[in-house]
């Protein structure tokens, strides 16, 4: 009942401040595509939370420690941070004045991206218990390589990529999308470092990269 009170409010408070940082700068909650986007982020969230707390309560409690140890990993964190309130309070803006047109097939498009990396992202989730928000071995981890761990290593974070990149396109923002591209330089940052945790931590990590030679994208890196 903790866990579920505890996933219950940090879902209503991301729910609450994505709501105020999408319909507060764009003057009113008449904001078709922001309405699109909680739709898809949450609906999809919500429903996935209710899977793990019935039939993996132990890694939504992991899904839910967002405090970070390394040094690093903390800088990404409050990086990823500011990208992510900015590109939400652009594209508002963007909305209010006017700044972009974008064509409908291009938000359709994006639309489908999202919730196709959705639907990995849960698959990710099935494939690997030990998934946490924070980069650390867990007693007893294993390396999974099965599945999409078995064409890249970071299948998550590939799969976040373009969930990611596709949030400004959903909401109707060229402007908003340049705030979400250095997104593409701060997971670079986060596997670097976090490669180097998996490999001084977990056994059979060296040679799981010596087998999966890519990182988030097969034949590229």
């Amino acid at each position: 009942m903790r866990l579920a009170c505890s996933a219950l409010i940090k879902f209503i408070a991301g729910l609450l401040l994505v709501g105020v940082l999408l319909f507060l700068p764009a003057g009113g909650f008449d904001y078709p595509n922001g309405w699109l986007f909680i739709g898809l982020l949450f609906a999809p969230m919500l429903l996935l939370g209710v899977i793990l707390l019935i039939r993996s309560p132990d890694l939504l409690k992991r899904r839910l420690d967002a405090k970070e140890k390394e040094a690093t990993q903390k800088g990404v964190v409050a990086l990823s941070g500011l990208l992510f309130v900015g590109g939400f309070v652009i594209a508002g803006l963007d909305f209010r004045f006017g700044w972009t047109s974008m064509p409908t097939w291009v938000v359709i498009v994006a639309s489908v991206v999202l919730l196709i990396s959705y639907a990995l992202y849960a698959e990710v989730m099935r494939e690997n218990a030990y998934l946490s928000r924070t980069i650390k071995v867990e007693e007893n981890q294993r390396v999974v390589d099965t599945g999409l761990y078995g064409m890249v290593r970071h299948p998550m974070y590939a799969v976040t990529l373009w969930l990611f990149l596709s949030i400004p396109l959903v909401l109707g923002s060229w402007w908003a999308l340049l705030c979400f591209l250095p997104y593409i330089a701060v997971i670079v940052v986060r596997i670097q470092n976090e490669e180097r945790v998996l490999e001084a931590g977990l056994a059979g990590y060296t040679d799981y990269k010596k087998r999966v030679k890519y990182r988030i994208f097969p034949f590229v890196w």
